[in-house]
């Protein structure tokens, strides 16, 4: 079963190589290390709308971590001759405009964008299976390249999982994608008179301002009569801004 989720991946990163990893953690930090490895110093990352580890093992593989500034999480326009880790749908609510990126070694996290063509550009794809992802397994994670001698670096931090239930994971991810994307039409539709982040922007989340502690509790109030999982901000994996986020990616169907 290990050969069917390989191949489901590669189509779905549109890469010749699969590692496993237990975790997506893991797969970010073995990203950063072939970095290291390659000679980089320097590492790029968004000042909101990533993940908690990004700058956590930058510092601690006594790389160099640069904050680049981002309009809720997206990148205006950017370039740099080194790294850059980032998350091509930043906060769970919006795609990065791909075309604007240009690095020396692009490391894109895919956890909310796999399954579109956001998921399929980058030196190195990292991915979780996570509880909370569109490919919601429960553990695990994957690095993608095409390159031959990154995966031969990279191999050994291969880890078994699970294939058999992955692969059933797999096979439910445009189902899945679907059953998200009409929730979050719904709850921006309900939020329509609110101050809405990246509002016709495609994504899993919806990430909602709020001027006064009257509104913030309009819409905590709204979350909990709709069984609806929310995040408080500021907060750097969602945004800056004073907002909820309400988590429609952890529904369960």
């Amino acid at each position: 079963m290990m050969d069917e989720c390989e191949s489901i991946l590669r189509v779905l990163t549109k890469k010749k190589h699969v590692i496993f990893t237990k975790r997506c953690n893991e797969s970010i930090l073995a990203c950063l290390k072939l970095a290291k490895h390659l000679g980089y110093k320097d590492v790029h990352i968004p000042d909101q709308g990533g993940w908690i580890t990004y700058s956590q093992y930058v510092k601690k593989l006594g790389l160099i971590s640069h904050s680049v500034k981002t309009k809720s999480g997206l990148f205006e326009k950017f370039s740099t001759d080194s790294v850059l880790l980032m998350h091509s749908m930043p906060a769970y609510v919006a795609l990065q405009d791909m075309k604007k990126l240009k690095a020396g070694l692009l490391i894109n996290d895919v956890c909310g964008s796999i399954g579109t063509k956001n998921a399929k550009i980058g030196d190195l794809i990292v991915c979780s299976f996570g509880r909370w992802k569109p490919i919601n397994f429960g553990s695990g994670g994957i690095i993608a390249t095409d390159s031959k001698g990154f995966y031969d670096f990279l191999k050994s931090f291969e880890s078994e999982l699970d294939f058999e239930g992955l692969h059933k994971k797999l096979l439910q991810l445009r189902e899945r994608l679907d059953f998200l994307n009409k929730k979050v039409s719904v709850v921006k539709t309900d939020l329509s008179d609110f101050d809405i982040i990246h509002k016709n922007e495609n994504g899993l989340n919806v990430i909602v301002r709020f001027s006064s502690v009257f509104e913030k509790e309009k819409l905590i109030k709204y979350c909990q009569q709709n069984n609806y999982e929310f995040v408080e901000c500021p907060r750097y994996i969602r945004v800056l801004d004073d907002a909820i986020s309400v988590e429609i990616k952890r529904l369960d169907q």
